[in-house]
């Protein structure tokens, strides 16, 4: 696995992003390991995370003429990300959406960069599990211009079953015709952490491994 990724899948357990235990999902779920990215929550942690997408999005080389952070996880990725890659001399806009259409002023949803036809857009997530918010991001981004879809990153994907059988970020890249990637699998994760220590603790002990192993064959989708 890439440096990038290790670098990642600690960053993450140091921050208390990636947690294992004993949770419920909001679909009801019971799952081992839970992913609660509202925990970034200094400069220092977002300027860390910034880098590690940008990693994620040079490695794919993907191109895109601007990035979309859907309301509200996404908004912070999206300014992050841009300063990141402005960083390292790739300027990009970004723009992102309000949960409700401003009435007054210039008006509108979008905010930020205003899409034009023909622009390529790259949708910045947190983790995606059915894929509810990008089918509502969509229809917001082709309503304000005709954008072509670049693609979709997220940080971690959970290779859970989507709306079918499929990974939900592999339903949607048929569904949008549209490259999707994670900074990380959960596998890549599973992986990494058995039996590894971070600041002297073992993360994923052999237990912990086979039930997320079990989980992983309970709701996981297919490629």
């Amino acid at each position: 696995m890439e440096t990038y990724k290790q670098n990642f899948v600690e960053f993450m357990v140091r921050a208390n992003v990636l947690t294992f235990g004993d949770f419920t999902t909001k679909s009801g779920r019971k799952t081992p390991f839970f992913i609660n990215t509202g925990r970034y929550r200094t400069g220092e942690q977002m300027n860390r995370l910034a880098g590690f997408y940008a990693d994620a999005i040079q490695a794919q080389d993907v191109s895109f003429d601007f990035l979309f952070g859907p309301a509200y996880k996404g908004i912070p990725l999206a300014v992050a990300i841009a300063m990141e890659l402005s960083s390292r001399g790739t300027d990009v806009p970004f723009c992102f959406n309000r949960k409700e259409a401003k009435t007054h002023g210039e008006g509108g949803t979008l905010v930020g960069h205003q899409p034009t036809a023909g622009e390529r857009v790259l949708i910045v997530e947190d983790v995606t599990t059915a894929g509810t918010s990008i089918r509502e991001t969509v229809p917001v981004l082709q309503a304000a211009a005709e954008v072509q879809l670049a693609g979709l990153v997220v940080s971690v994907d959970r290779m859970e079953r989507g709306q079918g059988e499929r990974n939900a970020l592999t339903e949607l890249r048929d569904e949008f015709s549209m490259p999707t990637f994670a900074i990380v699998t959960i596998c890549e994760v599973a992986d990494f952490l058995h039996g590894r220590k971070v600041d002297g603790n073992v993360v994923v002990t052999d237990e912990l491994f086979e039930k997320i192993q079990d989980y992983r064959q309970q709701y996981g989708g297919t490629a």
